[in-house]
């Protein structure tokens, strides 16, 4: 089995807005996931918004392929900060479960890391729901740590 990270193409868009989906349905009912599946996503059809990301010069998509089948996806854009600096967002990475434990979420995270730091980031953000234990460790493998927690009440 061969695992790669590659930027992804226009024809690949509707497997990765597929992608997004099945994402976002894993974490709706999870702890978090009720307002963020709401709030957080996108709420222009995804397929538009993947389509503007691949034409921005400060946004990139990867798909990360097991043997040539798309079974992840990744999306990260630039942030200027106040200061002039720029700041990588990690705003989807999803391998599906089938395909969790190979490389893939590791290839695609490389990927990024690279891609910030051509482009001279000064660090990374992502978020994790706050029940996913298993995003949350997957992240801290590869050096992210918490810098911000967002409190909620639901009325």
């Amino acid at each position: 089995m061969e695992e790669q990270a590659r930027t992804a193409s226009i024809t690949e868009l509707p497997i990765i807005a597929e992608l997004a989906d099945e994402a976002v349905r894993e974490q709706m009912d999870g702890r978090g996931g009720y307002i963020w599946s709401r709030r957080e996503t996108s709420t222009v059809p995804y397929i538009l918004s993947l389509e503007a990301a691949m034409s921005s010069p400060d946004e990139e998509v990867w798909v990360g392929t097991l043997d040539s089948a798309i079974l992840s996806y990744a999306r990260a854009k630039i942030e200027v900060l106040r200061t002039g600096e720029y700041l990588g967002l990690v705003t989807d990475i999803y391998v599906t479960p089938e395909a969790r434990s190979v490389g893939l979420g590791e290839a695609l995270i490389n990927v990024i890391i690279a891609w910030c730091s051509e482009r001279k980031c000064v660090g990374i953000d992502s978020m994790a729901l706050p029940g996913n234990r298993e995003t949350k460790n997957f992240f801290e493998t590869f050096g992210f740590k918490a810098r911000l927690l967002t409190v909620h009440r639901s009325l």
